[in-house]
């Protein structure tokens, strides 16, 4: 946290101190002046008078909705804080460990004996905990994905606290959806696959589990494409026609900026603007999100620390892929529904973040919701694979005995 706070602070100022801090404290002090103020928390973000501002250069950030909902949360924490940057900085945090930690503690139920690796993935992942470290949006989509994932979880696997997990879930999924609404509709679909999966492998008979998984899954996929199209104006650039349009602004962002320095870059290839060349383009988005920037391609300190994580995390995959074979991969991705939710969350969300973001510094930001996710992926194959070599062995025993 404190890391975060210099670097924002001092190093490379961004919205975290100039935007949310500024404006967020600037909204507590005309409220502790006049309490008829704190109107200005309560309506929109395009309806705040933008002459009130402390930095005018701030104005039009509040017409986005997300911008202005984390000025909200600085204004109300303001109150417990006193307006000061560390303190306010430090409950974001919080709040952000918050979700981390019921994240770890719901596949901590599934594998107890990983606890180690996914403590890897969620609670010691350097980007990960960075950049939600801090005043920032990704903070509070940090904490709704953990509270999100615990209330499902709740409400239809252990079946408890059925009003607690009940408002739990419409307050940080309305979070979500203000804030970042591509997380919400990639993730809960995933999620939602994987409990009744869940549900599925309970069931004794194997004719109807192999009549109902692929059904089930094949169902979900239909949705989730069904969703995406009913929700096309309110997704704007992350839905499919949105997506298109944003990768051609950015890729004639990248030829104007062409030898001028800076983090833009470039796909390597031409993009039509259809649909069907989305698809086509997938797996560079998909990879970009997980191992660029390249180390070649780093030019600032965060990018560069950022270049060796994706490093060592394609060495890493590959390893492992390698290791376990195609077959492996494929049965556990397909058999294991926690492995299998993981895997198509990450990627498609990796997909949205690939395909929409335009430079390598947000795009170190903008992937850390599923790079927790990718991981556990991954580990989980690891898993199968040491599992298979472990019954190999103690077959070959029984047979020598």
């Amino acid at each position: 946290m404190l890391v975060f706070a210099f670097f924002n602070w001092k190093i490379s100022t961004g919205d975290s101190f100039v935007l949310y801090q500024v404006e967020g404290k600037n909204i507590y002090d005309m409220i502790l002046k006049d309490f008829s103020n704190i109107k200005w928390i309560l309506m929109k973000g395009v309806d705040f008078d933008e002459s009130l501002l402390r930095d005018p250069f701030n104005k039009g950030y509040f017409r986005t909705e997300s911008n202005f909902m984390v000025v909200r949360f600085v204004t109300v924490i303001s109150f417990f804080t006193l307006g000061k940057y560390l303190l306010t900085n430090l409950i974001f945090s919080l709040l952000a460990f918050t979700g981390a930690w019921k994240l770890f503690l719901f596949f901590y139920e599934q594998y107890p004996h990983m606890h180690r690796k996914f403590a890897i993935a969620i609670l010691y992942l350097p980007t990960f905990v960075f950049w939600s470290s801090g005043i920032l949006k990704d903070s509070i989509c940090i904490a709704s994905i953990g509270w999100i994932t615990y209330s499902l979880y709740q409400l239809f696997v252990r079946k408890t606290d059925f009003i607690k997990s009940t408002i739990l879930l419409i307050f940080f999924g309305y979070l979500l959806w203000v804030i970042k609404p591509y997380i919400l509709i990639s993730y809960v679909p995933f999620f939602s696959l994987y409990l009744i999966l869940k549900n599925v492998n309970m069931v004794s008979s194997k004719m109807l589990k192999l009549i109902l998984a692929p059904v089930l899954i094949i169902g979900s996929m239909v949705a989730f494409s069904q969703i995406m199209s009913k929700l096309k104006d309110e997704l704007g650039q992350y839905a499919a026609d949105g997506l298109a349009k944003n990768i051609k602004t950015q890729n004639d962002a990248y030829e104007s900026q062409a030898g001028k320095g800076g983090s833009m870059f470039s796909y390597g290839t031409e993009f039509d603007g259809s649909v069907g060349g989305l698809v086509k383009m997938a797996p560079i988005f998909v990879a970009t999100t997980f191992f660029r920037p390249f180390i070649w391609e780093s030019r600032k300190l965060t990018t560069l620390l950022s270049s060796f994580e994706g490093m060592a995390l394609l060495i890493f995959t590959l390893s492992v892929f390698f290791k376990a074979g195609f077959k492996t991969v494929f049965q556990t991705l397909t058999k294991n529904p926690l492995a299998m939710y993981c895997f198509l969350f990450a990627v498609i969300f990796a997909l949205f973040v690939g395909a929409t973001t335009l430079n390598f510094g947000t795009l170190c930001r903008y992937k850390i919701p599923c790079m927790p996710f990718y991981v556990i992926a991954i580990f989980l194959i690891q898993e199968t694979t040491r599992q298979k070599k472990e019954n190999l062995l103690k077959n070959k025993q029984v047979v020598n005995v």
